[in-house]
């Protein structure tokens, strides 16, 4: 029966652990007795010697038991810590009750100083030997083993402390820790579990040359963010791999590990805190709607769909053009949330048709309105697809909403629909003014949620750079001063949702994207965090400013007044007002020229759009 219960391994580890501590009972009872009489076998009386040997087989036998039943023989010691010693202790103590009362009860005298040291003796034996392995770890790390790359750890807190005990134990970490880095004054020059803590960040760089660093870790999850930049800018300058433990909740979870530790990423050197939003107070309006997200398969429409499903809504349903996003988002929610109601479509917003037998058998509640084109360059030479899509997309998808008693219809919008040079921006600021002509005469509130760039988001810079890179560059910047707001996907996403939750209709949301970042600092910083030196290893050059690309973006019209909401972070632009009814006929007008791909099409937008500079080159 145990063979099948107990894996072979185990059975043998088990056996030779059973055999030890049958020696080492056998040790220790007759230990107990040598040092009672000052470690002279020829002082101990034969009377004593004669009770410890009658007694020894029950002893042992009894022993045993009390060791199996307190589980002695199952705990992995690999790992073991003060519980399992507390579980030594006890099995010893009852053990040696177990000795007194049945040496008293047989009448087998010894001295009762015995007792004591017995207990001691057979306590110390076994936590020696089922820690051995531990021992001979923290032994081999701390003064035997010099293989692997060498690594300093920056902080040497508690998050610090816990990788360098998995360091010193697991037999999967690679290298060995050979300093400590902290800015705590009180902490340099003293060690932490036999490591030195050498100095603060100033030094770093001299550090690293001293021990030969290979590898840099950074423990410092409950650092501000500007202090985690400051710490990193000094680590990229070294010739050395660089990684990170995430955030203070790994720290608070106990959740960390040399696991955990990752490269550092570019949004690690935007030197600002990550935005959270409580969306748990502000996501009741999601809860048991139907919400449609359009471009549900790209990288803002995904996330949307990802934020949106976390929070029980009655039915999801992604919409998108393009199948192999939309198929590989239906498998991930599928697997993260299994109970989800998720219908995925396929279908432009273009088609008419499509999108109104979608509203009529679905009658979404909450529609996010993500579908666009969107690339800048792409755009300016094909103008009359950018037209078709985004514009008369989002009056399609609006009329469609309207119709069918949708409660709100969130269109995301971009800061290049402010004053804009290309088309694609021009085209954007045409779907704000639909909106907002759509709202005037709708039961369904109509808001538009505008922001910048967004980090790792298809067609973005840092995916472009990225490639470069792999391929050995150069890494193209079209200026050296041309500069963007940015977030992570996830932000964005967030304050879209919690903007979506403010709305009354007819609003702009403005996203407060925090300061801008030049873009050729972040090319410098990824090649660096990629491990080469800018301008040496990958080269980057000045390619010009693109078509309808400008050094700076705008996140408000200077017509456009700013008022606060809830939070800080979201803003309201007071809407421009113009004439709806001609706007809806300039609208059937640009229709008609979109659709016979007229070369016009710039001009005709500059007529509705008046902020609209059209490019030069194009």
């Amino acid at each position: 029966m145990i063979d099948k219960l107990v894996p072979k391994g185990k059975r043998v580890r088990m056996v030779l652990l059973l055999i030890v501590d049958i020696l080492v009972v056998q040790f220790s009872s007759f230990l107990g007795l040598w040092l009672r009489f000052d470690m002279q076998v020829s002082s101990i009386p034969g009377g004593y010697m004669d009770a410890v040997v009658r007694y020894a087989p029950l002893y042992t036998v009894v022993t045993v038991a009390i060791f199996f039943f307190l589980r002695l023989y199952s705990f992995m010691w690999s790992v073991a810590g003060m519980r399992e010693e507390m579980h030594i202790v006890i099995a010893c103590s009852l053990s040696t009750l177990c000795q007194i009362s049945g040496m008293t009860m047989l009448e087998l005298r010894v001295p009762r100083s015995y007792y004591a040291i017995c207990f001691v003796a057979l306590t110390s034996c076994v936590t020696v030997v089922r820690l051995s392995y531990r021992i001979g770890q923290a032994l081999k790390s701390s003064y035997g083993h010099t293989e692997g790359k060498k690594i300093m750890i920056v902080g040497a807190g508690t998050s610090g402390s816990v990788i360098l005990k998995e360091m010193m134990t697991s037999t999967y970490a690679d290298g060995r820790v050979v300093c400590f880095v902290d800015d705590d004054k009180n902490k340099q020059g003293k060690y932490l579990n036999n490591v030195f803590i050498a100095g603060g960040r100033d030094d770093i760089p001299a550090l690293v040359k001293r021990y030969e660093i290979e590898e840099i870790y950074v423990a410092m999850p409950s650092a501000p963010a500007m202090e985690i930049k400051k710490i990193l800018e000094i680590c990229r300058e070294m010739d050395c791999e660089i990684k990170i433990l995430p955030g203070i909740y790994q720290l608070l979870n106990g959740d960390v590990s040399v696991s955990k530790l990752r490269k550092i990423q570019i949004e690690d050197l935007l030197g600002r805190e990550p935005i959270r939003v409580n969306l748990n107070q502000i996501m009741d309006y999601v809860s048991n709607k139907v919400v449609l997200v359009t471009g549900g398969g790209g990288s803002i429409g995904s996330e949307l769909c990802r934020q949106i499903a976390s929070h029980n809504p009655k039915q999801l349903i992604v919409f998108d053009v393009y199948e192999n996003n939309a198929y590989d988002l239906q498998q991930e929610l599928k697997r993260t949330y299994p109970d989800l109601n998720l219908v995925v479509l396929i279908g432009s917003v273009r088609n008419t048709h499509r999108m109104e037998t979608i509203f009529e058998k679905y009658r979404p509640n909450i529609v996010y309105h993500a579908a666009a084109h969107k690339h800048v360059p792409l755009m300016e030479d094909s103008p009359n697809e950018a037209i078709k899509n985004n514009v008369f997309g989002t009056y399609k998808t609006a009329k469609a909403a309207n119709k069918y008693g949708a409660d709100r219809f969130v269109l995301i919008s971009t800061d290049k629909a402010v004053n804009p040079t290309n088309i694609m921006g021009a085209s954007k600021r045409m779907c704000e003014m639909v909106v907002q002509m759509m709202n005037l005469h709708s039961k369904t509130e109509f808001v538009a949620v505008r922001f910048g760039n967004v980090l790792g988001s298809n067609g973005s810079v840092i995916p472009l750079f990225k490639k470069q890179i792999e391929n050995g560059g150069p890494v193209t910047v079209t200026h050296k001063d041309i500069i963007r707001y940015f977030m992570t996907i996830p932000e964005a996403v967030s304050l879209v949702l919690q903007a979506g939750a403010y709305a009354k209709g007819g609003e702009i949301f403005v996203l407060n994207m925090g300061e801008p970042v030049r873009i050729l600092d972040l090319a410098e910083n990824l090649i660096r965090l990629s491990g080469y030196i800018p301008y040496e290893d990958i080269d980057i050059q000045f390619t010009g400013l693109r078509p309808g690309e400008k050094l700076y973006e705008e996140m408000l019209m200077d017509e456009e007044g700013l008022q606060d909401t809830p939070n800080k972070l979201i803003h309201i632009g007071k809407p421009i007002k113009f004439d709806a009814e001609e706007f809806k006929r300039e609208l059937d007008e640009l229709y008609e020229i979109a659709n016979r791909d007229s070369d016009e099409i710039k001009e005709a937008v500059q007529r509705i759009v008046p902020t609209y500079v059209i490019s030069k080159e194009h």
